[in-house]
């Protein structure tokens, strides 16, 4: 994990019950020397009534104040600034969550509960300053009109394509739980030949096992400058794949295994690497069910027939016409170095029949902790 990502994560809002002043310290400072407050401001050459001021929290304790108070009572300047500093960022927040809490309609679009499950935030609906607090900062937002701006978009792009009702905030933030995941992915520059070329080493990869090529498909991609990440869906997301740019030289692939079955991530990782090779970089595609046409009609259909004839080349088609037992589906994908999963699943897609070949020629995947 980087030191980003780290801190990212361990990060909460300071929200302490009860905040002190400087000017607490102060007043114990000179009970202990002892000094009265006349007494304090003799020896500095402030007034009594600043003096007075500070005690009581109600002035700010200035740099040129902290080095007047270290030369009267021998505490250094920079604990009388840490102190300043610290009090005034935790009356801001307990002034900042005040205020949020009058935005409790907005955090009904959140995934709560999901988040909460993720260790993301850890405030509930109690305290929805605090809570509202720790989801701006997941997402990496000043404000909610910021969210708006950042998350809203890529959010409804999905939402206007998709033939299923999907949650605005669960898309947003399963795409943030993307991006954050893809932080901890070093990859090389994006080189466009390089990740064409290592297409046909991915696709022979599929005859592994799960836990014997996931690895070495983060790597490939990695070194062409794309970092693919699996995140199980946040409930409501309802997507199976993402692709973003998060640089001009970083690509994320961003993959949710809704069906939990090897066929399905090998067409969605092909379908989204097709959009990478193909598409811009400006362009953000979240896809809801593998081979729909996701709103872009044209983009769609190119990459899924990227992915398509990545899997199985159209030469194989009058092949696939003619299996009709399991093992014409293990002895074509020898033949063509496919697992048997991939021409099973195909198989189910042109024909329609999609109990054909479950369960015994397909392979289960889990993804995290989340998947059961």
């Amino acid at each position: 994990m980087t030191a980003a990502s780290q801190v990212t994560s361990d990060w909460t809002p300071y929200a302490p019950d009860q905040v002190s002043s400087p000017g607490a310290t102060l007043r114990e400072t000179l009970e202990t020397l002892p000094l009265s407050q006349t007494d304090l401001a003799t020896r500095t050459g402030l007034s009594i009534k600043h003096i007075n001021q500070i005690v009581s929290g109600s002035a700010a304790l200035t740099h040129e104040t902290a080095i007047k108070l270290e030369r009267a009572t021998g505490v250094p300047a920079k604990i009388w600034n840490t102190l300043e500093a610290n009090y005034r960022d935790a009356i801001s927040r307990m002034s900042e969550r005040e205020s949020l809490s009058a935005s409790k309609e907005w955090l009904r679009l959140m995934p709560v509960a999901a988040l909460r499950k993720k260790g993301v935030v850890t405030a509930t609906l109690r305290d929805p300053g605090t809570l509202l607090q720790e989801i701006l900062q997941f997402f990496g937002v000043s404000s909610i009109e910021a969210w708006e701006e950042a998350w809203a978009k890529p959010s409804a792009a999905f939402l206007q394509s998709s033939a299923f009702e999907a949650d605005p905030g669960a898309v947003a933030a399963w795409l943030r739980l993307g991006e954050q995941a893809a932080i901890d992915v070093d990859t090389a520059p994006f080189d466009r030949a390089r990740l064409k070329a290592a297409i046909p080493r991915l696709r022979a990869l599929t005859v592994l096992s799960p836990e014997a090529f996931w690895p070495q498909v983060v790597a490939i991609c990695a070194d062409a400058g794309v970092a693919v990440v699996l995140v199980p869906e946040v409930p409501g997301a309802r997507a199976h794949g993402a692709t973003r740019w998060l640089s001009p030289t970083k690509a994320l692939v961003q993959l949710s295994v809704r069906h939990k079955r090897n066929d399905h991530l090998w067409f969605a990782l092909f379908h989204e690497l097709g959009h990478v090779l193909l598409h811009g970089k400006k362009e953000v595609f979240v896809e809801h069910k593998l081979g729909a046409d996701g709103g872009r009609t044209k983009q769609e259909k190119e990459a899924n027939e990227f992915a398509g004839n990545t899997l199985l080349p159209p030469s194989a088609e009058q092949k696939l016409k003619a299996v009709t037992t399991y093992s014409d589906v293990r002895r074509l994908a020898e033949e063509l170095g496919v697992h048997p999963g991939v021409v099973a699943g195909r198989i189910q897609h042109d024909r329609g029949n999609y109990s054909f070949g479950v369960p015994d020629l397909f392979v289960s995947l889990r993804v995290g902790r989340d998947e059961s």
